[in-house]
């Protein structure tokens, strides 16, 4: 074959039949239809989509979701083997997304390819529930900071949080019908790092001048031995949804040819240098205020009130372009099924986000708004969706595609890893449910927290 596409270029798939490119081996793939690009960024760009999902405005809550119920050695030990995990668990998925033939650039095609429809059904369930829930979170993180900001200014109480969430789902609405596909976000991807390094190294330097003017803290995990129990378990889900994986056959369709190494590349990146921002305020933000950290770190920083307050802009704006990768999954699939294709600018396409990718996010804000206590149904999405996309399916799918050529060793790692997972998976959901059935009693709809 000649042009573009046969040397690993962009597919643009217009015709409705999947595309014939050359893989990693040089050996021929298809690639199915899809209304948006791919193979058109570089690894380097990937790794920062990657990183914007790790470092968005949920990192200002790890210490008091993973360090609080943890402690010191639980936490720190928890966190790094949660990252390294994580990268092997990524790094199996990755190995796949060229597999059999084709080219697999949803993560339900490939569940579909190698179990059949049953579970490719299963997985787009389980992985548009995960995305949906961060979503819904970011949106509520997004409001929580546009409300911090106002407190700082004007505490009087007229505006509420499902005001500001209002506010944020407007904000996030437009800009999902500018940015028509993922890798469209290329200049926003360095604002993105940027805003993330200003909230998260204010919040970093005013921690550890309260940590220094501070008493010292109390680091000791409270609660009764059964709710520490159930804590912990809870915690262990936050400690992987920290990662937000389950769609990186989405992220890796947008590499550039040799798509298998460029997409190491990104992740190798991605699990060390950008946890590092991570890493940092969440040790010191716990080190800081112990036991009292917040679930929105800022909220228990002292300093100047501009500074905070650049902060809290800084989190709302990066979480509207972190929310949108994550959304993007979604607006994939109705692209394509609804032929949204050619310019962005067309009156048609245009029209089409307006409505469709405006509905979406007005759906995502009003559940927001509704259920601003969320977090507790976060540990119960990462139980139920989390484990299986990224740890027992990547497991199992890695077993199963390349059975013939593991060890024996090989294999029975692969299935521990399937058993133990799964077993987590069921012990999350049970401390999720728990946690909710608590909270329940304390907690309203449109509640303002």
């Amino acid at each position: 074959m000649g042009g573009p596409e046969a040397n690993g270029g962009a597919a643009d798939a217009s015709s409705g039949s999947a595309t014939r490119v050359y893989s990693d081996d040089h050996s021929t793939v298809e690639i199915p239809d899809t209304a948006h690009q791919i193979s058109q960024d570089s690894w380097f760009q990937v790794g920062f989509v990657l990183t914007t999902g790790i470092n968005s405005a949920y990192v200002l809550g790890y210490s008091g979701a993973i360090m609080v119920p943890l402690g010191w050695i639980g936490g720190v030990v928890g966190l790094i083997l949660a990252t390294a995990i994580s990268l092997y668990a990524n790094a199996l998925v990755a190995k796949l997304h060229e597999y059999g033939g084709r080219r697999h650039i949803r993560y339900r095609d490939l569940a579909g390819f190698i179990y059949g429809r049953e579970a490719y059904n299963l997985t787009w369930v389980l992985q548009y529930v995960n995305l949906f829930m961060i979503n819904v979170g970011y949106i509520i993180l997004a409001g929580s900071a546009l409300k911090a900001m106002y407190v700082l200014f004007q505490d009087d109480n007229v505006m509420k949080l499902p005001h500001f969430i209002a506010i944020a789902g407007v904000a996030c609405g437009l800009f999902a019908i500018s940015i028509p596909h993922l890798s469209a976000l290329r200049v926003w991807l360095a604002f993105s790092t940027l805003f993330s390094l200003v909230y998260i190294v204010v919040a970093f330097v005013l921690a550890i001048k309260d940590g220094i003017e501070s008493p010292p803290r109390d680091y000791s995990i409270h609660g009764s031995k059964t709710s520490r129990i159930f804590t912990t378990i809870g915690a262990s889900a936050n400690l992987v949804f920290a990662f937000k994986t389950g769609m990186l056959p989405e992220i890796q369709a947008t590499v550039r040819q040799p798509v298998v190494e460029n997409m190491m590349k990104a992740l190798y990146f991605q699990f060390t240098a950008g946890v590092l921002p991570m890493y940092a305020v969440t040790f010191i933000g716990y080190w800081a205020y112990g036991y009292q950290a917040s679930a929105y770190l800022l909220n228990n920083v002292s300093g100047p009130v501009w500074l905070k307050a650049v902060a809290n802009m800084s989190a709302f704006l990066q979480t509207i372009i972190a929310l949108h990768i994550f959304a993007s999954p979604m607006y994939e699939y109705l692209d394509t099924k609804y032929g949204i294709k050619g310019s962005a600018l067309a009156i048609r396409n245009l029209s089409f986000r307006v409505l469709v990718r405006g509905g979406y996010l007005g759906v995502t804000t009003f559940v927001s708004a509704l259920l601003p206590f969320l977090g507790d149904f976060m540990s119960l999405t990462g139980a139920l969706s989390t484990f299986p996309l990224t740890f027992i399916l990547a497991n199992h799918m890695y077993l199963m595609a390349k059975k013939h050529k593991l060890t024996f060793l090989q294999k029975n790692w692969h299935w521990l890893n399937v058993i133990f997972f799964g077993f987590m998976s069921v012990a999350a959901a049970i401390a999720a449910l728990r946690l909710i059935a608590v909270d329940s009693t304390f907690y309203h709809v449109f509640a303002d927290l």
